[in-house]
């Protein structure tokens, strides 16, 4: 009778592990779609190859997220800039590729290279908490991506 209670113990204790694992991994399903949409596009004019946009994280902000389209063995260079007439400057970035992958710095040149795979890029601006003092932190982030053709010879 024992190793029967024990038994159902023991079951029933995976199975709400197995529920709580359920819920965090709906929870975190949802919060990563919740910011993919909040996401500000990064857009480029028709036949651009370049795009320059700005922005500004008030005091309470840390961070501020954009997203592009783009395609495996494109050449791209994204570049953050401070912005002018801000106290502060947000100078992290970090682009999140489709496979997964991450890659980043502070400041000046963030991403320099060939693009890995074919989808939706996500670019992670944020300010430095190491060195903030918690003022209004601007930025300019130019985007360069070079068409398929033009990227041939620098993704061999």
């Amino acid at each position: 009778m024992l190793s029967m209670n024990h038994q159902t113990v023991s079951l029933a204790s995976k199975g709400i592990q197995a529920l709580l694992l359920s819920t965090a991994l709906a929870v975190i399903t949802a919060n990563s779609a919740v910011a993919k949409n909040s996401d500000t596009p990064i857009q480029f004019a028709k036949g651009a190859i370049t795009s320059t946009t700005t922005g500004k994280l008030s005091p309470n902000e840390d961070e501020h997220w954009y997203h592009f389209q783009a395609g495996s063995s494109q050449y791209a260079v994204i570049n953050i800039l401070p912005l002018a007439g801000t106290a502060e400057t947000a100078n992290v970035g970090v682009l999140h590729m489709p496979n997964g992958k991450q890659d980043g710095t502070k400041g000046g040149i963030i991403y320099q290279g060939c693009l890995p795979t074919t989808g939706d890029y996500r670019l992670r601006i944020a300010r430095n908490l190491m060195a903030t003092q918690g003022k209004t932190a601007g930025y300019k982030i130019e985007t360069m991506i070079l068409p398929k053709y033009a990227s041939q010879s620098l993704c061999k």
